[in-house]
């Protein structure tokens, strides 16, 4: 029972984080299954099978608040689904002993990666229109689908940032439409894994609680994006998945016990550091703003 509030929990703050910065609930609810043994495939096809039910409300609730860039979300449908179809049924025939050590290593990257692009890119205040070429995002999005069924999470973390480095890029637009095309990924990553693994080491609670608390957060995370600072949030995704997936891996690598403790404690301090940092970004950002506005 305790479990399974732990994972409610971990499943509203995943989804209310994805949906204000277009990334974090697969690789945090990933990350805590490798983290209590569960292989890498069975993680990642629970993972998605929940998400049907989250990017599905997480979509439709940044397409009625306006959030959602329709042209940019044609563009990414197709690639990013062969993408996440290729990936699951690569994932689903690899030994998971064998990979989640290395799965762990690419989460923990993608981590600091989550974490760099929102702590040290410039804050941005006035966005302009997006126009980025179907040949560019196809591989783009192959890649970030593929990534997505192998790592339990990567659309987000992979196309969002690479979007937001383009000229002209609404923040708001960019998180909407990658939440919104993120259902038809998930459906053919969700396909993948059931044609490969089939659904008998599927656990169904573990499913439901994190489709239920991520349903309750979407909403409220398609209204945060318009209010919460990204920079913070995402600097709090990008810790949470360094701390998660350093764990696994060092149990995987049968760390002792005093020097696991001594790296908790070096990546605390960084990461309380780096919301140090991002929180006094975002209040300087609010300080030039407001003398503008006088």
């Amino acid at each position: 029972m305790q479990r399974l509030i732990l994972f409610g929990v971990a499943g509203f703050v995943a989804q209310l984080v994805d949906g204000a910065i277009g990334m974090g609930y697969g690789l945090t609810s990933s990350s805590m299954l490798l983290a209590m043994g569960i292989t890498p495939a069975v993680a990642s096809a629970s993972i998605h099978l929940a998400e049907i039910a989250t990017t599905a409300a997480s979509g439709v609730s940044h397409v009625k608040l306006g959030n959602v860039d329709r042209s940019l979300v044609q563009t990414l449908i197709v690639p990013g689904a062969v993408g996440a179809f290729v990936g699951a049924c690569f994932l689903s025939n690899i030994p998971g002993r064998l990979v989640a050590p290395f799965i762990a290593v690419g989460l923990l990257l993608l981590g600091v990666y989550v974490m760099a692009q929102y702590l040290l890119r410039p804050a941005r205040r006035a966005p302009g229109s997006l126009r980025v070429s179907a040949w560019k995002m196809a591989p783009l999005a192959v890649v970030a689908g593929f990534f997505d069924s192998v790592g339990g999470g990567g659309w987000g973390p992979i196309s969002t940032p690479v979007l937001l480095a383009h000229r002209g890029s609404d923040p708001r637009k960019v998180v909407g439409s990658v939440d919104a095309s993120e259902f038809f990924v998930t459906v053919a990553g969700t396909l993948g894994f059931v044609i490969a693994l089939g659904l008998d080491d599927i656990n169904w609670q573990w499913v439901g609680i994190f489709a239920v608390s991520g349903l309750l957060a979407a909403p409220l995370a398609a209204w945060l994006v318009r209010l919460m600072p990204v920079q913070l949030l995402g600097v709090v995704v990008g810790g949470a998945i360094i701390l998660t997936n350093s764990r696994t891996l060092m149990m995987s690598q049968s760390v002792s016990s005093e020097v696991a403790t001594l790296v908790y404690g070096v990546l605390l301090v960084g990461w309380a550091l780096a919301l140090g940092v991002a929180g006094r970004r975002v209040y300087r950002l609010r300080r030039v703003m407001l003398s503008e506005a006088l």
